[in-house]
């Protein structure tokens, strides 16, 4: 038995059996760093630049500001749904719980392929990274190499994963402290001789290049580069304490986030103008041009290129441990829920959900091969994910504003939440309504030419119509209902010991 939050009530707990329970070893540090690591790599290290010369200082700085906002939102309501019910299948369970059974599966399945979709992706590019070393490697042999180590990584254990998390966030975090102190250092005048003033923030139509619609062109990178953070919501269920670590996470996870970003945003447009055309260079295959190596020889320092290669493969190795285990336990957690076949909540001696991480990789190890040699089928796989992120958060911010509204209207205190997300109903809907903004405006400019570029269409927003086609599907099969807020289930299931 387990004393409820609802008025002291008792509720049953309905836990499986102990074969089959996922392990709680991810301690507070694990959490935190899982948080920032999700949201900290190449959009930072390689795209930022991209935005800079699109949008200007002004406009880049705005963008990250304003979606930085909206993830810190979108954090605090699953913060507040993953305190009270710390489940691997977080978001998913929540929509099934508080909104519609249909809009659960739709959800996981459609947070599942992104992060399948994704693994390739990481690998390709460790590969291209471990070729600034050695130019004459073989294509497969690094990501066949970097697939195997992110495997034993999530089948050692929940708390492995962890660890690798924790320091290859590290690295991350300590390249941004150094380089807003070496960017700070630069603009007073301490390494250089000369201080830099603001000429770079007034050079040609600079500070907001291309007004609104140049703004509106970042929120998609901008939110590409947060993606990832809610991880942490999946990570909640093998926490070690959940309803101490959690909102330490999310507390402590937003000001540094956007202290990283905005402060090296601000100091790469300080250093570099928007018409420098490296910026627009700047990719995994250039990481000589990378904003951040820009800086750094600006500085002074001869390696920097190659210590900033070392960076993007610790980012890279960190978004593709996540998304081995994201993929893993949202499958785990549509198992547990009946989404999936059952055979995908059976779960080592070490709490690792074995065969969610075992299709995983092959489907990882599938459409990695696809990427190279079927290329254009694998091209509009990746277009099918461009979505998924943006998908997920306006997911959430539904399901916390139900959530929340279902609580108070059973009777509950909101003094018995171990964590309240602040400023609520205005968070879930600011978050919503900009998402819907970022995710519809994604390619207006398919739109704005003599005649409609369908292809560019399709492209971009071919990720909506799959998921509606989930929903809507799973919701005829199964004749799903909208869960009636009086309705809403606030049992509370632990699927972790």
């Amino acid at each position: 038995m387990n004393i409820n939050a609802q008025r002291g009530e008792t509720a049953m707990v309905v836990e499986p059996p102990p074969k089959e329970k996922l392990k709680r070893g991810l301690m507070a540090r694990h959490i935190t760093m899982i948080a920032i690591g999700g949201a900290i790599g190449t959009g930072l290290f390689v795209a930022s630049g991209a935005s800079i010369s699109t949008a200007g200082p002004g406009g880049a700085t705005l963008s990250y500001l304003l979606i930085g906002i909206m993830v810190y939102f979108i954090m605090t309501s699953l913060g507040e749904m993953a305190t009270f019910f710390p489940v691997s299948g977080s978001f998913e369970t929540y929509a099934t719980r508080f909104v519609d059974p249909a809009l659960g599966f739709a959800l996981g399945w459609n947070y599942w392929f992104s992060w399948i979709i994704t693994i390739p992706t990481e690998l390709a590019a460790a590969d291209i990274v471990m070729k600034y070393w050695f130019p004459n490697s073989s294509d497969i042999m690094w990501s066949a190499l970097f697939l195997g180590l992110l495997f034993a990584l999530n089948y050692l254990s929940a708390r492995a994963y962890g660890e690798a998390e924790f320091w290859f966030a590290g690295v991350k975090v300590v390249t941004c402290v150094v380089f807003i102190i070496v960017g700070v250092l630069v603009i007073l005048g301490i390494i250089g001789g000369h201080p830099v003033g603001l000429e770079n923030w007034h050079r040609g139509d600079a500070p907001f290049v291309g007004g609104f619609l140049g703004i509106l062109a970042i929120f998609m990178i901008a939110g590409f580069s947060f993606q990832g953070t809610e991880i942490v919501g999946l990570a909640a269920g093998e926490s070690k304490d959940p309803q101490k670590n959690v909102p330490k996470a999310i507390n402590a996870v937003f000001w540094r986030i956007l202290l990283f970003y905005i402060g090296a945003i601000i100091i790469i447009s300080w250093l570099i103008p928007y018409t420098d055309p490296n910026l627009l260079n700047s990719s995994v295959n250039n990481v000589a041009v990378s904003p951040f190596t820009l800086v750094f020889e600006r500085a002074g320092f001869a390696l920097a290129a190659s210590v900033m290669n070392v960076v993007i493969l610790t980012s890279v190795l960190s978004c593709g441990n996540s998304s081995m285990y994201g993929a893993a336990r949202m499958l785990y957690g549509l198992a547990v829920d009946g989404k999936a076949p059952k055979i995908f909540t059976k779960v080592n001696s070490r709490g690792v959900p074995i065969y969610s991480l075992y299709l995983a990789t092959v489907f990882g190890a599938v459409a990695f091969l696809a990427s190279i040699y079927g290329n254009s089928l694998y091209t509009w796989l990746l277009n099918a994910t461009g979505m998924c992120g943006f998908i997920t958060w306006v997911g959430i911010a539904v399901c916390h504003y139900r959530f929340r509204k279902a609580y108070i209207l059973q009777g509950r205190d909101l003094k018995d939440l171990k964590y309240r997300a602040k400023w609520f109903p205005f968070g879930p809907i600011f978050a919503f309504i900009l998402c819907m903004i970022v995710m519809l405006g994604q390619n207006y400019g398919a739109f704005t030419g003599s005649s409609i570029d369908w292809h560019g269409v399709v492209v971009a927003y071919i990720g909506i119509p799959l998921f509606l086609a989930c929903w809507i599907g799973y919701k005829i099969v199964k004749k799903t209902k909208i869960v009636a807020l009086k309705d809403a289930d606030f049992n509370i299931t632990y699927d972790a010991d």
